[in-house]
């Protein structure tokens, strides 16, 4: 008779090869027999709805029924759904219980999760340090997000003396999982000279392409900066307004403005004064100060085709500059009532919005 560690492996690989039938037939006459493991994987083939209907209460029945038998990635799971409130009610204290059980069997995501409970004083009373012991824990066995953790923690003194260097080697253990946040903190660190780090745009650059390449909107502003001044890399316009576009396209104000610059002075693309306003009016619009004053200055200028006096008056107002002063000899009152009106109309909208 075929052994039931063997059938367990079987059942395993199939289901690590997302052969979800072949598991699940495994899987459901060993759990129905009162083998933790099995019992465990049916849970999970019901939470995520393969070869069975989605049901979180199967799901919870099984993670129960294992995790009392002491299996530890059960009593995370079922921690988890008691925190999150799944089936079951909201219940920080019992997430708090199960994760405390599979915690202490090393399950890294429930050490994490405690830490994260000690900090939010979720279900127990706020503790810094027990926070920071649970994060080292998951963190010393290679849990990438309880080390992103922990270099946060260092580098904020967060409960503990601010540690740069702890930081930086908390931040790269992450960052080599290709953790995102870790990727882009060293590219921080290394470009900023943060904390002594000694200044690195080598390794800036290494870190921030990293994490633009999997979407880091903050990293890819940086990069593109990068390319734009040649630091760390040759400088290459054309990738910087490549870089630079997708945080503008997603809405960031200082990529907007950055992108409204580049459209201006054409550089990496081909000067484009109508883009120019586009990108500067939406920094503009999220009180981005340099974009309001570059419009201003635009709207004035009689070489762009693009002179409008009431606009160039309009943003001049906004920003206090005293080139409205300059504008307005050369404007009628009527045109000067309407640019006052419309920066009210602009402040009463967006500032401090």
């Amino acid at each position: 008779m075929e052994s039931i560690e063997k059938k367990l492996r079987q059942a395993v690989d199939a289901f690590n090869e997302e052969n979800y039938q072949v598991s699940f037939n495994i899987f459901k006459p060993l759990a129905e027999q009162g083998n933790a493991k099995a019992q465990f994987y049916l849970g999970f083939l019901y939470r995520i709805g393969q070869t069975v209907n989605q049901d979180y209460y199967q799901a919870y029945r099984w993670y129960l029924l294992s995790a009392e038998q002491g299996y530890a990635e059960a009593q995370y799971k079922i921690g988890l759904m008691h925190y999150k409130g799944q089936v079951v009610k909201k219940d920080f204290q019992k997430a708090f219980d199960w994760y405390s059980l599979a915690a202490k069997q090393q399950n890294p995501k429930a050490q994490f999760n405690l830490g994260v409970l000690y900090r939010r004083a979720q279900g127990v009373t706020r503790d810094n340090g027990k926070a920071l012991d649970w994060f080292l824990a998951a963190g010393k066995q290679g849990y990438a997000i309880a080390q992103f953790t922990v270099g946060v923690i260092y580098a904020n003194g967060q409960g503990v003396s601010k540690d740069f260097q702890k930081a930086l080697k908390w931040y790269l253990l992450a960052a080599e999982q290709g953790h995102i946040d870790a990727q882009h903190n060293l590219g921080w660190m290394y470009y900023h000279n943060e904390g002594g780090i000694p200044q690195d745009f080598q390794k800036a650059f290494k870190w921030y392409s990293l994490a633009a390449e999997q979407g880091d909107l903050k990293a890819q502003f940086s990069l593109g900066v990068m390319y734009d001044n040649g630091q760390g890399v040759p400088q290459n316009y054309q990738k910087a307004f490549k870089w630079i576009s997708l945080p503008a396209e997603k809405g960031d104000a200082k990529a907007q403005f950055f992108l409204g610059c580049m459209y201006e002075d054409g550089q990496g693309v081909t000067q484009d004064y109508k883009k120019a306003i586009k990108w500067y009016t939406l920094a503009a619009d999220k009180n981005e100060h340099m974009a309001q004053s570059n419009l201003g200055h635009l709207y004035a200028n009689e070489q762009t085709d693009e002179l409008d006096y009431i606009q160039a008056h309009k943003w001049f107002n906004i920003t206090g500059a005293k080139e409205k002063e300059e504008i307005e000899k050369l404007m009628s009152s009527n045109q000067i009532s309407e640019a006052q009106e419309l920066a009210r109309m602009w402040i009463k909208k967006y500032k401090d919005h």
